[in-house]
């Protein structure tokens, strides 16, 4: 036999890396066929359960013979325990309650991992919103603690939510997209600041704990640097931090205020995002957009300000807390360790 050793061996390499990949894609698709299928026969079974317990009368003993014998029958499943037997009854019903949503959210529900079926139905009061959570889950392929984080940061009732001119000055595709996209306010509950903390401060810290900050923003944002330069003329001017976003394709430039908004944010922001258009943007891009970040505002002079800006332009306020969500508590640094990295900014 013809040792392997040959000038062969590269492409042998290579096949083998691509055949690897295929086999991993198998491998996920073949988990996500067996969760749709698993998540399939729950809902016929919380569908039978419910009628049995409705038609027949049967008590809560019910379930605990129903476990028994089929665990008994299927010993290696953890799924027929009586507790699960109820959750499963209890994911049905909460779902059917609400009939239109419950049609529209079937082929949704089974997609997505039977624990985020159970957070999304714990943590939400109604299907409309736990709807969201399942469209956002499925979308964005967030983890069970993501998405804990995300219920508890009230992602429903502050997305889309912050103030913009994008139906003037964006064509309607791009413009709703792009006002789904923001929120209000943006919750930093990553962060430990001062209450006296400056643009600076806060601009840094932000960048220092990017991944966060990105998880915040939301999905299709990509970093693209921090007091990045632009030459207008004879003066050099800094963009506070440049993303780019996958989806919108454009650039956003966010600009970050620790006071409350004032009229000549938005003046000054519109002049950055012209001079981004120009320098930056390329044939393929939209037009820019802006995201003012400020401690608070008042909604009424905020309209006016936005009412004659001719870019895109979005403003919100943040907010800092001093208190991780729980699920996330032993995944992000602790405060004492982010005070330490401040202490070194």
């Amino acid at each position: 036999m013809t040792p392997f050793n040959t000038p062969a061996r590269p492409a042998y390499t290579q096949w083998l890396a691509q055949l690897k990949t295929r086999f991993r894609a198998v491998q996920i698709k073949a988990a996500v066929a067996v969760n749709t299928e698993l998540l399939q026969f729950y809902w016929a079974l919380g569908a039978d359960i419910a009628a049995q317990q409705a038609q027949a009368q049967w008590g809560s003993g019910f379930l605990a013979q129903l476990s028994q014998d089929l665990m008994r029958e299927f010993p290696e499943v953890k799924g027929f325990s009586r507790r699960n037997l109820e959750l499963v009854r209890r994911w049905y019903l909460y779902w059917i309650s609400d009939a239109a949503i419950a049609k529209q959210a079937v082929s949704q529900l089974v997609a997505i991992p039977w624990g985020h079926n159970l957070t999304i139905v714990r943590m939400c009061p109604d299907p409309a919103q736990a709807l969201f959570y399942v469209q956002q889950t499925q979308t964005h392929h967030w983890s069970r603690a993501v998405l804990t984080h995300q219920i508890e940061g009230g992602l429903w009732q502050r997305q889309g939510q912050a103030l913009n001119n994008f139906a003037q000055t964006l064509p309607a595709p791009q413009s709703d997209l792009a006002a789904q996209l923001l929120k209000d306010p943006y919750v930093f509950d990553f962060l430990s600041l001062t209450p006296e903390h400056t643009e600076r401060e806060l601009e840094g810290a932000l960048t220092e704990h990017i991944t966060q900050f990105l998880l915040e923003l939301g999905a299709g944002f990509a970093y693209m640097g921090r007091q990045v330069p632009l030459q207008v003329g004879e003066r050099e001017f800094f963009l506070d931090l440049l993303f780019y976003h996958a989806r919108l394709h454009c650039y956003v430039v966010v600009e970050l205020k620790t006071v409350d908004f004032e009229p000549e944010f938005a003046g000054k922001l519109n002049f950055y995002l012209k001079a981004v258009d120009a320098q930056l943007r390329g044939p393929q891009d939209a037009p820019t957009i802006g995201l003012l970040l400020c401690k608070s505002k008042d909604r009424l002079v905020a309209e006016y300000a936005l009412s004659d800006i001719h870019k895109p332009l979005g403003l919100a306020s943040y907010e800092l807390s001093h208190t991780l969500p729980e699920a996330l508590r032993d995944q992000l640094p602790s405060i004492e360790r982010l005070e330490a990295e401040l202490d070194d900014l």
